[in-house]
This record gives structure tokens, sequence and C-alpha cells, in this order.
């Protein structure tokens, strides 16, 4: 196990976590400064995420029918559901924890995948990473500034802002986790008493790396993204504050 590879995944994923919140608090923000309306400020505030909210439910309702659970229609309008808002929503019949699972986690899965190909065929990420790994600043700044020339760049770079920050499980996508993943923990506690966590270990050792670095340089492209979308929000939300002469309390 590449300990550093894990490490850096945590600090992504962390610091991902706090850039999602952000940009979907203050994004809010800047609709409501906009219009003074609550309820449109929702609607507008979902625009900018719609090909995300899209590719969110479609993957819940596909994985869902993969599995053999009926669902009901696709819903892409946004609705306030107590404190939180809901960007789309798609009926799902009730069964097991296993699928629903698999359910709750299939925009993670499809979200990671279409970045990754986002990051290597337009972006050119693969070099980026050589250069990080062989300690070359140099040809980590050209590699950026390369990934800047790419052709429709800005497009690409909104796709992944707008799929990076709808991808997450919901609160929702994790309520089945809790019994597996206490099955999964039990199981693994029974298997290294057993004597067999070495063994296991080894041979999963290449995929599970491999897995660690992907999602790690998902992360890090949705992060590289997400700071140049935070600036252009930070910058239009004090705009308006001045301009209107009054601010959003968060």
């Amino acid at each position: 196990m590449n300990w550093w590879t894990l490490f850096w995944l945590a600090i992504t994923l962390a610091a991902l976590l706090l850039l999602e919140r952000w940009i979907h608090r203050h994004l809010q923000g800047v609709m409501l400064l906009l219009t003074g309306d609550s309820e449109i400020a929702v609607v507008l505030y979902a625009l900018p995420l719609l090909p995300g909210i899209l590719l969110h439910e479609m993957s819940h309702a596909l994985t869902a029918l993969l599995l053999g659970v009926r669902v009901g229609g696709i819903s892409i309008r946004p609705k306030r559901a107590g404190q939180r808002v809901q960007l789309g929503f798609v009926p799902i019949e009730k069964t097991d924890a296993v699928r629903a699972s698999l359910i709750g986690l299939a925009p993670l899965l499809t979200g990671s995948a279409v970045i990754l190909l986002i990051g290597y065929q337009v972006f050119g990420v693969q070099q980026l990473e050589t250069a990080f790994a062989t300690g070359n600043l140099a040809n980590a700044i050209t590699s950026i500034l390369n990934a800047l020339k790419a052709r429709d760049a800005w497009i690409w770079a909104y796709l992944i802002f707008a799929v990076g920050n709808t991808m997450l499980p919901s609160r929702s996508d994790r309520q089945p986790w809790r019994p597996v993943l206490i099955f999964l923990f039990a199981l693994g506690l029974l298997i290294w008493i057993a004597g067999l966590g070495p063994t296991i270990i080894d041979s999963l050792q290449i995929p599970l790396t491999a897995a660690l670095r992907w999602l790690t340089t998902v992360c890090t492209i949705i992060i590289a993204i997400d700071v140049v979308f935070f600036l252009i929000i930070a910058l239009t939300e004090k705009l308006l504050e001045r301009a209107k002469g009054m601010q959003v309390e968060y």
C-alpha cells in the first residue's frame, strides 16, 4: 500500500468537501442577491450545475435498472427540503442494503470516470502526474500552461465543475451504507483473525493503489477547477453586495 497516496487522498478529499460546501452555499447567495427571491434563487442556483445533476440522477436510475430495481421518472427540478436544497430526485423501489448502497454510490463512480476522461483526453493530466512524480517543477508548470491552451478549455473546465460538485453521495444516498460497512468490517476482522489478512492485502495491493491514485487524481482535478470558480463566485458576490448594499448571512 502506498501510504503517501492514501495521505494525499485524505488531504484532497477534505479540501474538496470544504470547497464544495462553500461553492453550493455562496452560489445560492449570489443568486439570492441577484433576484431578491429565495425560490427563484434556488432555481437559478441549480442551472450552472445542471449537467452534473442530470448525470447524478441518471447514474442512480441506470444502476438501479441494471440491478433489477424499478425506478420512476427522473426529476431535475430543485426544491427545498427543510434547510437543504434537493437538486434532483429519482424514485427507486425499496431494495436490500447491498443494492441500495451500490445505487447510492453510482454517481461518484460515473462522475469520477467522466472527470478522468476529460482530464486525460483534454487537459493531459498524465503529463502533470509524471512531472509531480519526478519532482520536475518546470515540467509541471509547462503542463499546466499547456492544459490551459487546450481547445475549448473553459467549456471542459465548466463540465468538470458541474459534475465534480454534484457527484458526491447525498445524505439519502449514504443511508443504506451503515449495515454494509458494518458487515464488511466484521468480515475483514474475521479474515484478519484467521491469518489471511496479509495474503489478501498483498493480492489486492496493485488494484487498490491504482484505485487510490485515480481517486486522488479526480479530487485534484476538481480542486484545481473549483479554485477558479471559487474566485469568480467570491468576486461576483462582493460586487453584488456593494451594488445592492446588502449581505447574505450564511
